[in-house]
């Protein structure tokens, strides 16, 4: 007599057609067609975790070079200021104080200004 393993194979095409509920026509019915979809789409989201990464990133460097700008300084020269100061803050919050608290981006673009003076001296 034939195995097939029924149970377990039933199990398994149920949890896939679960998985691809809301997709559309036979992509959520159909399990040959809903396996493809979920595999398609497990892959996008395996890429774009890290461009999402990527892109938020761009972000804040594009926040943090107009606030840098506004306040005369160039985005590379505000983190080349930083860096000699050995202030150590990422760019998300240097992109929320910018983007929040202009005070306190202003006291940091004035630490940059006086270590690259420094520097330079």
């Amino acid at each position: 007599m034939r195995v097939t393993n029924a149970p377990a194979s039933r199990k398994r095409r149920i949890r896939t057609l679960k998985a691809a509920k809301g997709f559309r026509l036979r992509r959520s019915k159909l399990y040959r067609y809903a396996a493809d979809a979920l595999d398609h789409g497990r892959q996008y989201a395996y890429r774009d975790r890290r461009n999402k990464k990527r892109s938020f990133r761009a972000l804040w460097q594009v926040r943090i070079n107009a606030a840098a700008r506004a306040a005369g300084l160039t985005y590379s020269r505000f983190i080349e200021g930083l860096k000699i100061a050995k202030v150590a803050l990422d760019r998300k919050v240097l992109a929320n104080l910018a983007a929040t608290d202009s005070a306190a981006f202003t006291e940091l673009v004035q630490i940059a200004q006086n270590a690259l003076k420094t520097k330079m001296a």
